[in-house]
């Protein structure tokens, strides 16, 4: 068992909390993602009811647009709608997807340094909300068209001096995925089915109960685009969306959302100010690039090097929280980690996946952080790994330790 405090200081997880997560246009789209974020933050500190908010030392938060109502650091619009004192700092970080991985990471370095002792990490997405944009004129009145340009996923205003093979949409580049591994239409429907089906069951268990709080204003109790009952057989019905003899559908693909996560980090001597033992202990981070079209693939070597700095292999994993943009993708890691000793498939996302749940992009780090350590404290399992893979060619991966 970890000892909490000492010479060393750790960071540890002590509570997590988040909004349900809405579709695109769905019963969150009324709601800002500021307006989310402050949600998210008085969720995870009613966790901690013994906590002064004053003691918090910083706010981290992820977000991956930030061209509407998320722009002018949404971090610390949250602090302020969240009604925190205003001496609580805020900051707000850009890694796509992984922006509230990303946050984590940062967090938890800012407590191992000593420059911290409580840090609440998180992120957001409204998809919805996500505005179009035109470019700025070079010169004054350009008598030509303008294209306003969405702003809700994807490459955008896009670098003349950018190689055209490295700007493929998100979904052309996982079908070059799927073809350089094999990877056909059965298995990919097989695991999105399996998603929802597990998510499903996770809810009407009661899993997500405690991790899960409602949104003031929004008439949504749970993640609204889990599919009870979904088939790889019904799934199978459905069209290519990239291209016509494509695999990819909008049945095995992560779809557009809205929502926003939280957690609160802190080191061991920080657990009586903060009112309760420690969840988990940040064990091991781990970061990774690759050329951009194959971003799916970079948890791989992310997840290596979180471990590695762990000082344990795949062989001591016990959950594995994966965020699933696209089943190809998922399969793809998953398939190269049981090569290096992960002992079964399914102790990946075992209570659901982004495909069911939803991938408000700045929010799912924090999903899945939040996940892992449920887990780990259900199970009692020693070590789980949460990764996620971010577009441009990234990859992000944390390894919790069970502290309990």
């Amino acid at each position: 068992m970890p000892s909490y405090g000492g010479r060393v200081k750790s960071a540890y997880l002590y509570a997590a909390a988040r909004t349900p997560f809405g579709r695109f246009g769905g019963a969150l789209a009324g709601i800002r993602p500021d307006d989310l974020s402050a949600t998210a933050l008085r969720g995870v500190l009613s966790k901690a009811p013994a906590l002064d908010p004053a003691f918090v030392d910083d706010v981290v938060w992820g977000c991956a647009n930030q061209a509407g109502e998320d722009n002018r650091n949404v971090g610390r619009m949250a602090v302020l709608l969240a009604g925190l004192p205003v001496s609580v700092p805020a900051t707000t970080v850009n890694r796509l997807c992984g922006s509230s991985l990303d946050a984590a990471i940062s967090g938890s370095r800012a407590i191992e340094t000593g420059d911290a002792e409580v840090v609440v990490i998180g992120g957001v997405e409204s998809m919805t909300r996500a505005p179009w944009v035109l470019p700025k004129p070079s010169r004054a009145f350009p008598a030509g068209d303008v294209t306003a340009v969405s702003t809700t996923l994807g490459w955008r205003l896009v670098n003349r001096n950018m190689p055209k093979e490295w700007t493929v949409p998100l979904g052309d580049a996982n079908e070059m995925l799927g073809e350089k591994f094999g990877i056909g239409r059965d298995r990919q429907d097989e695991f999105a089915a399996r998603s929802h089906n597990r998510a499903d069951a996770a809810w009407a268990g009661g899993f997500y109960d405690d991790l899960v709080v409602p949104v003031p204003g929004a008439d949504l109790s749970c993640d609204e685009g889990i599919r009870p009952g979904s088939s790889a057989a019904g799934l199978a019905g459905l069209k290519p969306v990239f291209r016509p003899d494509g695999t990819i559908t909008a049945g095995n693909a992560s779809p557009l959302n809205d929502g926003a996560s939280a957690v609160l980090l802190g080191s061991g001597a920080a657990a009586g100010r903060i009112g309760q033992a420690p969840i988990a202990r940040v064990a091991g981070r781990g970061v990774s690039a690759v050329e951009p079209p194959m971003f799916g693939y970079a948890p791989v070597e992310a997840a290596a090097r979180a471990l590695a700095r762990a000082g344990i292999t795949w062989a001591d994993v016990g959950a594995v929280e994966l965020n699933e943009a696209f089943a190809v993708q998922s399969i793809a890691c998953v398939d190269a980690w049981l090569k290096e000793g992960l002992a079964d498939a399914e102790l990946v996302n075992a209570e659901g996946g982004a495909i069911a749940i939803g991938h408000p992009l700045g929010a799912s780090g924090g999903r899945i952080l939040g996940t892992l350590a449920a887990r780990l404290r259900r199970s009692g399992d020693r070590y789980g790994v949460a990764a996620v893979c971010i577009g441009v060619g990234q990859a992000l991966a944390v390894v919790l330790e069970n502290a309990q």
